[in-house]
C-alpha cells in the first residue's frame, strides 16, 4: 500500500450544501428510517442499555441492542420473545442456530453476533450456513469488521447489517495495542466506493466506534453509513444503565464520585436539572472485568474502564441530534433520510480550517 493512500477522519471534511435547496423549513425533513426510528443503534454494551434499560432507548426512536452479559443463557426462543436486538457471542449463535432446534413461524429473531474480529472465516462460513437454513426470519448483524472487502464478503453470505469500525471507540483499546485498525470516516467511505463498483445487494452499514458528536454521526450517513453504532455518547446520558454516581462533596470542584445513586428516581433527576453533578461508570466488552463476568479465560485487555461525568439527559441529545440532522438535510436539499445516506458531496479541509470552527 502506498504511503500516499491517507485515510482521513471526521474532523478532516465537511459537508456541502446544495447550490439550490427547495426545502423552506426544516421541520418538513424526515430523519426516520422505514421503521419510524432514528438511524442509530446502541452499541451491545452493559454500561449502556441492558434488558431493563433498553424501553427509553425505544421511547427515544433509537434501537437498542442487549449485551452478551444479560443474553449468554438464553435459548434461541428467549432472545425472540425479548423482542429486540439481542448480543451473543460467536460460540453461543452456532450452538442456538447451527447446532440447535427453534421456532421456524413468521416470528423474527434479531440477532447482533458481536465478536472483536469480523474477519475471520469462521464467521463468514458461520453466517452462511445461518442463513441457508434460516432465510427469512433470521436478521443479522455482524461484524466488526475493518476491510471494505470483507464487508462485501459478509453481505454476500447473507449478512443483514455490518458493523464497520475497529480500534476507534472510547472503549477499545485494539488499535493502540495491536496497531491495527481503519480511520471510520475512510472506512465507510471506501465501503461505499466498493459497492459502487459491483450494484446488488449489501449488508447495511453500521458506522461503530469513536463518534463523539452530533456532527460525526451525521458524516458518517453523508459518508454512506446506513446506521450509526453509539456507546460512549449515550453513556453520558442520565438515562444510561451504567452505575450512577453523585458528585463526592468531599472533594474539591466535586470531580470525584460518590455513592451510588438510582437515576430514574425523581430526586435524582431534579438535582441533576438543577445542575448538580453525576458520574456513570463505562467499560469496553473486552475489559477483564466484563470477561470474567462471562466466564471467559482471562486474555489481555483490549478495553478500557473509566467513569464519565453525566451531560445531559437522553430525550435532550435527541432532540438536538434531530434539530441538527434535519438542519444538515435542509442544506444539503434531501427531504427524505434515503436520499441524504451517501449522497452529499464534501471536502477534505485543512487542520487550520478545522480550528476555525471547532469553537
Amino acid at each position: 500500500m502506498s504511503a500516499n493512500n491517507i485515510k482521513f477522519d471526521f474532523d478532516d471534511i465537511l459537508i456541502h450544501p446544495a447550490m439550490k435547496s427547495r426545502i423552506n423549513s426544516r421541520k418538513t425533513v424526515n430523519v426516520l428510517d422505514e421503521n419510524g426510528m432514528l438511524p442509530l443503534f446502541t452499541a451491545p454494551m452493559d454500561t449502556v442499555t441492558d434488558s431493563d434499560h433498553r424501553k427509553i432507548f425505544n421511547e427515544n426512536l433509537i434501537y437498542p441492542i442487549i449485551p452478551r452479559t444479560q443474553t449468554k443463557l438464553l435459548s434461541a426462543e428467549e432472545c425472540r420473545k425479548l423482542n429486540s436486538w439481542v448480543a451473543i457471542s460467536l460460540d453461543h449463535f452456532e450452538t442456538l442456530f447451527l447446532k440447535g432446534n427453534f421456532n421456524k413461524s413468521s416470528a423474527k429473531y434479531f440477532i447482533c453476533i458481536d465478536i472483536a474480529n469480523g474477519h475471520m472465516k469462521r464467521l463468514i462460513d458461520t453466517v452462511k450456513k445461518a442463513k441457508e437454513r434460516l432465510p427469512d426470519n433470521l436478521v443479522l448483524m455482524v461484524g466488526n469488521v475493518a476491510n471494505p472487502l470483507t464487508f462485501i464478503e459478509l453481505s454476500k453470505v447473507g449478512a443483514d447489517y455490518v458493523r464497520v469500525g475497529i480500534g476507534n471507540g472510547s472503549g477499545c483499546s485494539t488499535s493502540v495495542h495491536t496497531g491495527i485498525g481503519y480511520p471510520l470516516a475512510s472506512l465507510v467511505h471506501d465501503i461505499q466506493q466498493e459497492k459502487r463498483k459491483s450494484p446488488g445487494k449489501f449488508a447495511k452499514v453500521v458506522a461503530d466506534g469513536g463518534i463523539k458528536k452530533y456532527s460525526d454521526i451525521i458524516k458518517a450517513l453523508a459518508l454512506g453509513a446506513d446506521y450509526v453504532m453509539c456507546g460512549g455518547i449515550f453513556n453520558k446520558a442520565l438515562e444510561s444503565a451504567g452505575y450512577t454516581y453523585a458528585a463526592n462533596k468531599k472533594f474539591e470542584g466535586y470531580t470525584v464520585p460518590g455513592d451510588q445513586v438510582n437515576q430514574y428516581s425523581d430526586d435524582v433527576k431534579t438535582a441533576f436539572k438543577m445542575g448538580s453533578l453525576f458520574y456513570k461508570k463505562f467499560r469496553g466488552m473486552s475489559t477483564k472485568e466484563v470477561q470474567a463476568h462471562l466466564g471467559n479465560d482471562l486474555r489481555s485487555s483490549e478495553g478500557v474502564t473509566r467513569m464519565i461525568q453525566v451531560e445531559y439527559t437522553l430525550s435532550g441529545w435527541v432532540e438536538n441530534f434531530i434539530d441538527y440532522f434535519s438542519s444538515a438535510m435542509s442544506y444539503t436539499d434531501c427531504k427524505e433520510l434515503s436520499g441524504f445516506i451517501g449522497k452529499p458531496e464534501w471536502s477534505m479541509i485543512t487542520q487550520n480550517s478545522f480550528i476555525r470552527f471547532n469553537k
